[in-house]
């Protein structure tokens, strides 16, 4: 059981790390591509909000490693 729990937390921290890379990754590709006035605003778009979907993916993960203080 212990194995599972500490199986799950190296999972969620490695996936953590990996969307929060990500995060700055697109936030880099977001900033450069706004200075552009020729950029596709739908693209542009679509970033934005994979960007948010990251950012709560990343919200719930970090949730999900606080521990539950009634346990």
């Amino acid at each position: 059981m212990a194995d599972n729990v500490d199986t799950q937390l190296f999972s969620n921290t490695y996936k953590l790390k990996e969307l929060r890379v990500e995060h700055r990754d697109l936030d880099d590709v977001i900033d450069r591509l706004s200075c552009d006035p020729s950029v596709d605003q739908l693209e542009l778009r679509r970033l934005k909000k994979r960007k948010l979907q990251i950012k709560d993916q990343i919200a719930r993960l970090e949730s999900s490693l606080i521990p539950d203080l009634n346990a």
